[in-house]
Parts: structure tokens; C-alpha cells; sequence
């Protein structure tokens, strides 16, 4: 099972974003192929609306009501396993946190991926690998990374 992370969601979702068409093509391949098992956090869904309706951020960002309708749709995707986080989550976040002293803008990537660690999830697609790689518990998916 592949984690997914904001940066995936805003290339496949937003025109004109780099990588775009070709990561739109290779998502519905793996998908009608059958090979497509993907974990969502909500809090990824959060960010993506957030950011994805940034007009700083995009040319032609989403509006409210497309970055909403968008995030529902993968929220209720059949390949999606939802991720929640847990009991521990905050735990094991808090101690990569220290462990890798880690400031105040590593803390949402890092409770992520502790939401994701909690669930099982040991390979993330990500076009930000180094923010997960410090861990030391993840692989990459190689057509998140090349976007």
C-alpha cells in the first residue's frame, strides 16, 4: 500500500502543475490495471484544499467548490484505505521530532508520517522525499518522485 501526500494530489488535481499529465496517465493505468492500493490521511485532504486554492501558489488555482469536490473524490476513491490517525500517532511523532530535532515547520509532515507508520503504510508517494526519508522507515513510489 502506497501513502499518498499532498504534492501528488496537487500535480494529478491542478493543471499546468509539472508532471501533470504524465502522473494523471500513470495513476489510471495502475488503477485500471488492477495494482493501485493507495492509503489517504485526511489531514492530506486538509492541506490540499488549503493549498490548492492558494492563488500565490498557482497560476490558476482550484476554487473552494472544485478543491472540495476533488478531495471528496479521492477520499472516495475504491482504491483509497483511509488512514486516521491513532492513540500513538502523536507519540511516535513527538519522538521523530526530538530523535531528529526537528523545528516548528517539519511538524505537519512529520505527524503525517506518523499517521502513516501507525497504519502500516512503509512506501510514500511523495514528491518531497527528503522531508519522509529522515525517518529511515519509508520507500518511495518512483512516479511520485519525478514530478
Amino acid at each position: 500500500m502506497i501513502g499518498l501526500d499532498t504534492t501528488v494530489l496537487l500535480t494529478h488535481e491542478i493543471e499546468g502543475v509539472r508532471g501533470h499529465h504524465d502522473l494523471r496517465a500513470q495513476i489510471r493505468e495502475a488503477s485500471q490495471s488492477g495494482n493501485l492500493h493507495l492509503a489517504l490521511a485526511s489531514q492530506v485532504l486538509q492541506e490540499f484544499v488549503h493549498v490548492a486554492t492558494n492563488p500565490r501558489r498557482f497560476r490558476i488555482p482550484l476554487t473552494m467548490d472544485q478543491a472540495l469536490t476533488r478531495s471528496r473524490f479521492w477520499w472516495e476513491a475504491a482504491e483509497i484505505v483511509h488512514c486516521h490517525p491513532g492513540d500513538r500517532t502523536w507519540e511516535q511523532a513527538w519522538k521523530w521530532m526530538e530523535e531528529f530535532r526537528l523545528g516548528r515547520k517539519r511538524i505537519l509532515d512529520t505527524y503525517l508520517a506518523a499517521t502513516y507508520y501507525e497504519r502500516g503504510v512503509r512506501k510514500l508517494a511523495t514528491a518531497n522525499t527528503a522531508d519522509f526519508a529522515v525517518f529511515g522507515v519509508f520507500s518511495f513510489e518512483p512516479w511520485a518522485q519525478a514530478h
